[in-house]
């Protein structure tokens, strides 16, 4: 019977589908590359997700990210994505978790009930945490690598995080899963060489913050204020949707 996945089961067939709708995804970081890894995934039929980000909508992120619209600054990101995933799809289950992850709460998630988990955080600390965790319970993850200071989308790549090369943070993330003993990671990264901010204060958010009230992390909290456009987190977001989707369908029922 034709329905909205009729398009998408053309190519990945009835088995295919029924693996998406019977999956339930965690997607932790609901921004630039986030929210297109939600949009992406729920338009392809992913059943279940748990959205992760203690964020609100900020005027900032009009210019890169799918939930942002003036009508929506000031709202949690987890709850704008998940409004908007339910007008997609009404049979979609979505739970949100207004938080930021860290190592001290990684026991608050249901790990063993996740079929795949995206990493789309900005800290590495958060990241370790997540991988190490994923591991643990034996969850595939993909980890988003570093989008903002980039203008080339055409440069991502998919890759295990040891065959990466330009991508500061996946420098980073080498050296540190490496003395933890982790193999292998799958990852979305660029190899563009980043390109350095335009240094102006009058659009600072150092000396003009304009983070929404009630904010718990402010961006002025950072060591650094990345630049970013709309067409580079949203491929990465893409892609690492597109990788989500193959994976799942290939795998075997639990």
């Amino acid at each position: 019977m034709l329905n909205q996945f009729s398009r998408t089961q053309l190519l990945l067939g009835e088995d295919g589908m029924k693996k998406l709708a019977n999956a339930r995804v965690a997607v932790f970081g609901i921004g630039g590359v986030g929210g297109y890894v939600c949009e992406a995934l729920v338009r392809s039929g992913v059943g279940a997700f748990d959205l992760i980000d203690d964020d609100k909508v900020c005027l900032t992120n009009l210019n890169r990210q799918i939930i942002a619209t003036r009508k929506t600054v000031g709202k949690y990101k987890t709850a704008v994505m998940k409004e908007r995933m339910l007008e997609i799809n009404p049979d979609v289950n979505v739970q949100t978790h207004n938080c930021f992850f860290l190592p001290e709460n990684a026991d608050d998630f249901p790990f063993e009930d996740y079929d795949y988990i995206v990493d789309a955080v900005d800290t590495v600390t958060a990241k370790i945490a997540l991988v190490m965790k994923a591991k643990e319970k034996g969850v595939p993850i993909i980890s988003s690598m570093g989008a903002g200071n980039k203008l080339d989308a055409s440069q991502f790549k998919v890759a295990d995080i040891y065959k990466t090369k330009v991508c500061p943070l996946a420098k980073v993330m080498r050296r540190e899963l490496k003395k933890r003993g982790v193999r292998k990671l799958k990852v979305v990264y660029s190899e563009e060489v980043p390109t350095r901010p335009i240094e102006d204060m009058s659009i600072s958010c150092r000396t003009h913050c304009i983070c929404p009230p009630g904010a718990k992390h402010k961006c002025t909290e950072r060591r650094d204020i990345p630049g970013s456009v709309a067409f580079v987190p949203s491929v990465a977001g893409l892609i690492i949707a597109g990788e989500v989707v193959k994976d799942l369908c290939a795998a075997s029922p639990k």
